[in-house]
C-alpha cells in the first residue's frame, strides 16, 4: 500500500471499545535482548565509538531501557544517545569524537514516517555519506533482531488480558518497531489473532496510529492505549484517550491487574479520573528524566 496509514484510516469499528498495544517491552519482554545485544552494538561500531564503548553502552542503555524516553523511536532516541555521551565527563576528557548527525535532526523535524523506507528514499535521492550511514545502522540492527530474537515469549497475563479485551474490544498494536518484525513476533506467539491490525513505525507516529485507527470512531472515555513508555503515555494523550501503563520491573503485576480489575473499569467507565491518573504517576516514578552517571 503506498499510503500505510490509509490502512488506519480505513479501519471501521467492530467492537464497542478500542485498545491500542505497544509490544516491545510491554506485550513481550523483548527490550533488553533487543537493545543490548542488537542496538547497542550496532551503534558503537556505525559511529566508531569503540574507543569510549563502556560509557557509549551505559548511555545507549540508560535511554532505551531506563529513562523517560524508553520506547523512543530509534532514531530520535540515537540522537539523544550521541548528545549525552558527547557530554560525558569521560567521554571530553580523553577528546573522543561523537558524531552529531545534523541532517539527521533535520531530516526527523520534516518526516513523521520516521523509518527505513523514508531514510531510504532521503538517502537514494542524495547520495549523503551521513544519511547512508544511519541507514545502514538502522539495517544492521533489524538484522540483529532477526536473528538474535526469538523464543520470546509475552508476559504472564498477556494472553488471558487479550482473550478478555478482544470480546468487547477492537484491539491494534500500535509501535515504532518495523512492521516485518513486529508480524512475525505476534504470529510467532499466536497472539496476532486478537488484533485488528499491526501498526509499526511505517505507519508514523503512536499518536497518528490512534488518531487515525480510533478518534473521532469511538469515544474518548473508550479508547485505551497500553505502553511501558512516557511516549506512550503522551501519544494517548496527544491523541485525547484513556492510558494504562505496564510498569517496567513491574511488568507481570501490571498484566494481572490489567486482567483482574482495569479491564472491568474500562468496560464499565470507571477508568477514567482518580484512578487513570494514579497509574500514570506509578510510569512517571519508574522511570527517572536523567542519569545518575
Amino acid at each position: 500500500m503506498s499510503n500505510p496509514q490509509q490502512e488506519l484510516i480505513d479501519l471501521k469499528p467492530n467492537k464497542e471499545f478500542f485498545i491500542g498495544i505497544d509490544s516491545d517491552g510491554c506485550a513481550f519482554d523483548s527490550m533488553e535482548i533487543k537493545h543490548k545485544e542488537c542496538f547497542t552494538p550496532a551503534t558503537i561500531r556505525n559511529f566508531k565509538l569503540q574507543g569510549v564503548s563502556k560509557y557509549a553502552r551505559e548511555v545507549a542503555e540508560f535511554v532505551n531501557l531506563y529513562s523517560r524516553e524508553r520506547g523512543l523511536n530509534r532514531f530520535p532516541a540515537l540522537i539523544s544517545v550521541l548528545d549525552i555521551l558527547r557530554n560525558r565527563k569521560e567521554v571530553k576528557q580523553r577528546n573522543y569524537p561523537v558524531p552529531e548527525l545534523n541532517k539527521i535532526r533535520k531530516w526527523m523535524k520534516e518526516e513523521t514516517k520516521l523509518g527505513n523506507p523514508a531514510l531510504k528514499k532521503i538517502v537514494d535521492e542524495t547520495g549523503d555519506a551521513e544519511f547512508r550511514n544511519v541507514l545502514e545502522w538502522s539495517e544492521e540492527v533489524n538484522r540483529r533482531v532477526e536473528e538474535m530474537v526469538s523464543n520470546v515469549p509475552p508476559f504472564p497475563f498477556v494472553n488471558e488480558s487479550l482473550t478478555k479485551a478482544s470480546a468487547k474490544a477492537d484491539i491494534v498494536v500500535v509501535s515504532q518497531t518495523p512492521l516485518e518484525a513486529l508480524a512475525r513476533e505476534w504470529a510467532e506467539h499466536g497472539i496476532d489473532k486478537y488484533v485488528r491490525m499491526i501498526a509499526g513505525q511505517e505507519h508514523g507516529t503512536k499518536t497518528e496510529h490512534l488518531k487515525f485507527a480510533a478518534v473521532g470512531k469511538y469515544p474518548a472515555d473508550k479508547i485505551l492505549m497500553l505502553g511501558d513508555a512516557m511516549g506512550d503515555m503522551k501519544a494517548a494523550n496527544d491523541a485525547g484517550t484513556l492510558f494504562y501503563p505496564i510498569v517496567p520491573g513491574k511488568e507481570e503485576m501490571s498484566w494481572k491487574r490489567l486482567n483482574d480489575e482495569a479491564l472491568d473499569k474500562f468496560f464499565n467507565g470507571t477508568f477514567k479520573g482518580s484512578y487513570a491518573e494514579g497509574l500514570k504517576k506509578e510510569l512517571e516514578s519508574a522511570l527517572p528524566e536523567k542519569p545518575n552517571f
